[in-house]
């Protein structure tokens, strides 16, 4: 092996390793736990600026949209920039914006923070993830990635409750204003801890002669600020009966096209797609893409269906939510203490598995279900969520150059949100078509030849009777009694058909992370990293 290579490979921190981890851990930990706080303020800004609930959504989907611009570039720019820089550059434009986001007058100057700070937000969990993976050898980097995993799960867990008490108590501005002291701190701890690996300064070194590619960042911008935007909105406008979101969509698909396309053939790619052709990585951007799916979308659908079936409020929901939360923090440090000690690719088979059953079991959600039932499920259904994310981002890095690190942990961070925002479009759309096909089903049976259905009526209208309606009265409200409940049940069995379908897809993947190259102890550079 060059003498070079192998000084790359040998190289560590001049700080404490888990310094450097926990030194990035608190800037994600800022980060997610802003995009879940501010969820639960929405009806307060929209109030205090003079908008609309459906306006103010755009506070949310404007974040959405920047982060998901950001993230496949977010490697390229570590890498031309220098990954320390960048890093620090998104921290300090995280924080600034929060500031611009808490003493923002109106909604559009508010909607530009936080599309600022989106752009901020969404390059943080790649350059974290990407110096996790430079800091740390093979075997320890799956407790690496544990600790990383508790900020990412204990953030959501404790965002909507402590976001509703911030803003029952102070008001909304404070959502964001809590930011600053975090975001100082982490600007000069990683002042201080974090450095660039010697593979990532000599890169950096040579790309400075080569050109920008111009065409590549405005194709993938627009095309990914496009897409995210037609899955974000696309439910809410009836999909493609709307011209917008079907010109939209139709842009997005094109521009991302004739982006894989030029980036194939250009010389220093902004994304390298060809990395896709390695394996591991390409078997673990799609795990990803599923993982989000399912992830990001069972945690939209619980708290949805405890608040519209079940009559829960946002946050006795959030509290439902809450124990998962601890409970993923726990299994992380358990997956991170294993991952180095078994074949990471069973861990992750394993925890695909168990996910299903867990996932699965959620179909036993009725309209009786108890908040202590409710709440022992979500905690059964992300238990071992743990033994699949800590194992793929393991195996992400496997026989890829170390110099593409960048590049591997932005793709993979956009295979998930994009997975993610995917996810709960479709399965929104499904839950809301679903429920009309079982209404109809329902509806069938709900005649007056159905002895079931006017015995029903027959009862509710005695009941009616009873508390001082007239009969005629009666018989109308036992009518529009018996549609609620119809409409009820039709919505409780779509929630259910969506469950299975998440359980179904989590099911036959378990056995793809064997078909991923099992890493090997003290793994070094590939032979592609010799010619750098």
């Amino acid at each position: 092996m060059p003498e070079h290579v192998s000084a790359f490979a040998n190289w560590k921190p001049k700080h404490n390793p888990w310094a450097v981890a926990l030194t990035v851990t608190l800037a994600t930990f800022m980060e997610v736990l802003d995009t879940s706080i501010a969820n639960v303020a929405l009806p307060h800004i929209a109030g205090s600026v003079g908008a609309s609930e459906d306006e103010a959504t755009w506070v949310l989907t404007s974040y959405l949209v920047a982060s998901a611009v950001i993230l496949p570039i977010s490697g390229w720019l570590a890498t031309r920039f220098g990954r320390k820089r960048f890093y620090m550059a998104c921290v300090m434009m995280f924080t600034f914006c929060s500031l611009l986001c808490g003493l923002a007058p109106t909604l559009p100057i508010l909607i530009l923070a936080r599309v600022l700070q989106g752009l901020g937000g969404g390059g943080l969990a790649p350059s974290e993830q990407a110096i996790l993976a430079d800091t740390f050898p093979t075997e320890k980097r799956g407790q690496a990635f544990a600790v990383y995993g508790m900020a990412v799960v204990f953030a959501p867990a404790i965002g909507p409750t402590l976001g509703g008490w911030i803003t029952d108590n102070f008001n909304w501005h404070w959502i964001f204003f809590i930011n600053l002291p975090v975001g100082l701190l982490s600007l000069w701890l990683s002042n201080r801890m974090v450095e660039d690996p010697p593979h990532l300064i000599e890169q950096r070194k040579a790309s400075k002669g080569l050109k920008v590619d111009f065409a590549g960042l405005g194709l993938v911008g627009i095309g990914v600020g496009l897409l995210e935007y037609t899955l974000d909105k696309g439910q809410e406008k009836d999909w493609f009966s709307d011209i917008g979101i079907r010109t939209t969509f139709a842009t997005a698909i094109v521009l991302i096209i004739l982006f894989v396309w030029w980036e194939w053939r250009h010389p220093d790619p902004i994304v390298d797609i060809r990395l896709l052709k390695n394996r591991n990585f390409g078997t673990a951007v799609f795990l990803q893409l599923i993982l989000g799916m399912v992830l990001f979308g069972s945690t939209v659908l619980i708290p949805q269906y405890l608040q519209t079936l079940l009559g829960y409020t946002a946050q006795q929901a959030g509290m439902v939510l809450s124990p998962a939360g601890f409970v993923l923090m726990f299994m992380m440090m358990v997956a991170g203490r294993i991952v180095g000690k078994v074949d990471a690719r069973a861990l992750a088979a394993f925890g695909y598995f168990c996910t299903a059953i867990g996932v699965f079991n959620l179909t036993r959600l009725d309209l009786l279900t108890s908040f202590g039932a409710a709440t022992e499920w979500r905690m059964l259904q992300v238990m071992a969520l743990p033994f699949i994310f800590i194992p793929i981002s393991t195996l992400n890095y496997v026989g890829v150059p170390l110099e593409k690190n960048n590049q591997i942990s932005s793709l993979s961070n956009f295979a998930r949100n994009i997975g993610g925002s995917a996810g709960t479009a479709l399965l929104t759309t499904f839950i809301a078509r679903t429920s009309q096909t079982h209404q109809q089903s329902l509806g069938a049976h709900a005649v007056q030849g159905s002895v079931a259905y006017m015995g029903y009526i027959d009862r509710i209208t005695q009941l009616l009777v009873m508390r001082g309606l007239s009969v005629a009265q009666a018989g109308q409200a036992a009518v529009g009694e018996a549609y609620r409940e119809l409409q009820l049940q039709s919505t409780m069995l779509s929630y259910k058909n969506a469950f299975v379908v998440l359980a179904a897809a989590l099911f036959f993947l378990a056995p793809l992370p064997f078909i991923m190259r099992k890493p090997q102890p003290r793994e070094l550079p590939s032979p592609e990293a010799a010619g750098h």
